[in-house]
């Protein structure tokens, strides 16, 4: 048996939680900071590590008793190094190799998009490999191809904006507030996706990657010549055909990913994950090919120290440890076998 204690502080979410061998969730505690940076129309770094100081000790205090369990029973400890806000993931990982020195238990690293990843495992422990997963979020839209536990590569990914960002950008053109993508989400499911074109960017031929800025920058053009001629523009429309814009690439670069490498079982992680239109037309779609979807509850699409824990699980069954040189990484890429 092994009990991991994980903590996430990557952008403005502030959690810990404590795991059971990698799908028994005991607590799982989530401080989030959104009202704090809804004024500002998105995150501020400052204020997200300022708030993460104020809040670490009492969510990991939280969560060790809401799991009825204390700093001595614990087999490990795990943390988000990276991706993230440089200030915010300090944060996470001085509480944790704190921790790790003052037990003398393993400290095992976690990069940000593995988390997302394993969120699928919490309630599916016994997937097959391979499997595509599509990680899409504010910060990050990547296909990966995961052979085995720890075994990833990155095979395609935005060459700009992520589709999440996409989605708060637009969602501030429209005057609709943050976080932009249930916003615009919302909003979508009364319009008319076919009202007003607009473009996909599926680059060149067999290409996996992505780009969203275009079609940004159309929903944005659009509503200043509408502007400037007068034109009433229904935002419910333009916010329908938008989605449906990023939400066709992602699915169709999915599949197409999944003709590449063979694979049967299509994951989906990160916040935008959650979408209504990106899990209805990915249903649709592995349904008429036979495939398998996975995607996570919404409490587990959002940044969680749940996920983290989980894919701590396996790199501790590895012995796959970090010493406590450890330090946040900003720009951490998944890389195959470690972090």
């Amino acid at each position: 048996m092994a009990l991991i204690l994980a903590i996430e502080t990557s952008c403005d979410e502030t959690s810990a939680a404590v795991v059971r061998d990698g799908v028994d969730v005991l607590s799982n505690i989530i401080s989030s900071q959104i009202d704090v940076h809804k004024k500002f129309g998105g995150v501020v770094p400052e204020v997200a590590s300022r708030k993460h100081l104020e809040l670490i000790n009492g969510v990991i205090r939280e969560a060790l008793d809401s799991a009825g369990v204390d700093f001595g029973w614990l087999d490990a400890v795990a943390v988000t190094s990276g991706p993230g806000l440089v200030g915010a993931l300090l944060v996470g990982v001085s509480a944790a190799k704190a921790i790790s020195y003052a037990r003398d238990i393993p400290l095992i690293a976690i990069n940000h998009l593995e988390g997302h990843i394993y969120a699928n495992f919490l309630a599916n422990p016994g997937l097959e490999f391979p499997l595509i997963c599509l990680v899409v979020s504010g910060g990050h839209t990547d296909l990966v191809i995961m052979k085995g536990h720890g075994n990833y590569r990155v095979v395609g990914r935005t060459r700009d904006d992520a589709a999440g960002e996409a989605f708060d950008k637009v969602a501030r053109t429209l005057g609709l507030g943050y976080p932009g993508g249930p916003l615009v989400d919302r909003l979508a499911a009364v319009g008319n996706p076919s009202a007003i074109p607009l473009p996909r960017a599926y680059l060149e031929e067999g290409s996996l990657d992505f780009s969203f800025s275009g079609l940004k920058s159309a929903v944005i053009n659009y509503l200043h010549r509408a502007r400037l001629k007068g034109e009433e523009v229904n935002p419910a429309d333009l916010a329908a055909g938008f989605q449906k814009a990023v939400v066709d690439v992602l699915v169709d670069k999915t599949l197409e990913a999944v003709e590449q490498f063979r694979a049967r079982t299509v994951l989906l992680a990160g916040g935008v994950a959650a979408n209504r239109l990106l899990r209805e037309s990915m249903r649709e779609a592995a349904k008429k090919r036979g495939l398998r979807l996975v995607y996570p509850p919404g409490v587990l699409c959002t940044d969680n120290a749940a996920m983290i824990a989980c894919a701590a699980y396996y790199r501790y069954l590895r012995g796959d440890f970090s010493d406590l040189a450890l330090n946040a990484v900003p720009g951490l890429e998944l890389v195959n076998g470690n972090n």
